[in-house]
């Protein structure tokens, strides 16, 4: 019987969130995502010591050049097993920098044309503040894609999608830990906050006409998948994908164009920040996020520092 897994695939495009060689090539997604937490955790591996050596070679002693280039190095294996494309991400903590998010977004681009990879096989990750939309927006008009990230708030979304971005990651997850946290109970998948902010993203763009990718992520449980079935993408952990490949129950679609959305509606700088403000959840799970980028960040240069 076909798995879960297989059937999502007839309607989402699935992308492995990890940088995991061995589970990538085993569960056959189409794009890949990385981020400061994954390559740490894929330093640690043995069959990437080459290429913290080589990183830092590279380098010449610049850690944040040095991180730059094992990003792409680890971005560059995952391109060989996938036929799809790579989101690698700029470092966090220039997320309140336009001009700073736009010099590492090209530097990024940069290393993977000098390794032979063209611009089309590369999503550049930015936080979802208003510089690193801002930011976004420059970079999709010269060409350079990109998936917004750590996006908690009906308002990122809108801005994005007017700002023109290639694609955004609504974190699913992350949104049902504070709910849950905060209300003192769980949720069904049919209440799951993290799930319907993403439905909501979904309707929206799709009743608007917006071009912009909807890629669910950070994902807790199946029950969070199988409500969004049908999104555009949905980017999932090793262990979800194993476990929707092992489950051989229905999987139906939940999510399609034509559904009832919301009318279009643009936000300026001001609104943006007001209601971004007004929604304590986005505002810290936005903060949290990146200052946990960010420190991964300083984790793994401190890493590529001891192999000097």
């Amino acid at each position: 019987m076909t798995s879960k897994l297989e059937q999502l695939k007839q309607f989402t495009t699935v992308v492995a969130d990890t940088g995991d060689l061995d589970a990538i090539a085993r569960l056959q997604p189409v794009d890949a995502t990385t981020n400061p937490s994954l390559l740490l955790k894929a330093a640690a591996l043995p069959r990437y010591a080459p290429l913290l050596d080589r990183a830092i070679t590279a380098a010449a002693g610049d850690l944040g050049l040095a991180g730059d280039h094992f990003a792409v190095a680890v971005g560059q294996e995952i391109l060989k097993i996938i036929p799809g494309r790579i989101s690698t991400e700029v470092d966090a903590r220039l997320s309140f920098d336009t001009d700073a998010t736009l010099r590492r977004a090209e530097r990024l681009i940069d290393l993977y044309d000098r390794a032979g990879i063209g611009r089309e096989r590369v999503l550049i990750k930015i936080a979802s503040t208003w510089e690193g939309i801002r930011a976004a927006e420059k970079l999709e008009k010269a060409g350079i894609q990109t998936n917004l990230t750590l996006l908690f708030t009906f308002a990122q979304a809108q801005a994005c999608a007017d700002a023109g971005v290639f694609l955004i990651s609504p974190f699913v997850g992350r949104i049902y830990d504070w709910y849950k946290k905060t209300e003192g109970h769980d949720f069904t998948a049919s209440d799951d906050p993290g799930v319907r902010s993403v439905q909501r993203i979904y309707r929206y763009y799709k009743a608007n006409g917006y071009d912009t990718v909807v890629m669910g992520a950070s994902f807790r449980n199946l029950g969070q998948i199988e409500a969004l079935a049908g999104c555009d993408r949905l980017t999932i952990s090793p262990e979800l994908l194993q476990q929707l490949s092992a489950d051989t129950g229905a999987l139906q679609r939940a999510l399609e164009p034509g559904q009832e959305g919301e009318a279009r509606m643009s936000l300026d700088e001001r609104s943006f920040r007001w209601a971004l403000n007004e929604d304590a959840m986005a505002n810290e799970k936005l903060a949290e996020g990146i200052r946990l980028f960010a420190r991964d960040q300083e984790k793994l240069e401190g890493l590529l520092g001891a192999t000097r």
